[in-house]
This record gives structure tokens, sequence and C-alpha cells, in this order.
């Protein structure tokens, strides 16, 4: 299966690489006038323990009231040796294998499904389990506008 993401999307950063020991929660990121995004997690899991991984839905970017997300579309790539993406059960998390092995996984979140819009939940962040100090995880979120020349939009205020 090959994923394709539509032209002009701008990657922004949502977890820097570190070492994830106990865990963390990314910033939260606007996604007024987006139909759709993906947060694109890439980890270096060098320790054998599984990694959940939570996508969150907030009414902020201050990430006021957060909670989980409806079930998102998920693909994996737990190996960097694999040459295709596999399409996972679309669901709220995804914890990864205890394979220490490069991994990548992608949560596509389609605003209308996945997000609380009526409730006023318009932010999205990730969040990591606790682990081990030996995996490193980052995270990069694309953001697909709803209507093209909205690049003047930032995902960073409300």
């Amino acid at each position: 299966m090959r994923i394709e993401m539509p032209e002009g999307l701008t990657p922004w950063p949502c977890l820097e690489p570190a070492a994830d020991a106990g865990g963390r929660t990314s910033a939260y990121q606007s996604l007024k006038g987006a139909v759709k995004a993906w947060i694109v997690v890439y980890m270096n899991q060098a320790a054998a323990n599984t990694v959940l991984l939570s996508p969150l839905q907030a009414s902020a970017v201050a990430g006021t009231g957060s909670k989980a997300i409806s079930a998102a579309r998920i693909w994996t790539k737990l190996d960097e040796a694999a040459v295709l993406y596999v399409k996972q059960t679309e669901a709220a998390t995804y914890t990864t294998d205890a394979a220490t092995k490069k991994k990548i996984v992608i949560f596509e979140i389609d605003c209308a499904k996945c997000l609380d819009i009526a409730g006023g939940f318009d932010c999205i962040g990730i969040s990591t389990g606790a682990s081990a100090a030996a995996n490193i995880t980052s995270a990069l979120l694309f953001i697909q506008p709803e209507y093209r020349g909205l690049s003047g939009i930032s995902p960073l205020t409300d």
C-alpha cells in the first residue's frame, strides 16, 4: 500500500526527537480551516519496550480539556528494512511491538470524523506512553487546509 499526501502540505514539529522513558505529550496545534492532518511518528526503538501512541484533541492550543480522538486510520512501517506500509485497524491509539527497530507510525486525522468539532475541539497533539530511555521518539504534523491558499492560517494560534 502506498500512502500519498496532497501537494503543499507543510510539516509542523510536534515532538522534538528525545528519549522517552517516562512518556511525554506534544504541544497542541490548531486544525482550524483544515479537513485532514497526519501525525507522523518516527522512533528509534533501541530498548525492547512497547510504546503507546495516543493522538489527543483539545479545545485550545494550550491543551485545554484534552481527550482522546475518535478512531483514526493508521499505517505502520515497523522495520526500516520494510518497503511498504501496513494499514492497521482504525483506532484512537496504537501500541508498537517490542522489537528493537526504527519505526514509523502514521495517524490520518479526518477532522470531521476524529475530532469533537461540535464541542469546540479543533486542536491536536500526541502523547507517548512510558517506555525506556533508549527509545527516541519524534513526530511531525502535516495539515491539509480546507481550501487552497489558506497557508496564512497558523496552527500555533487558536
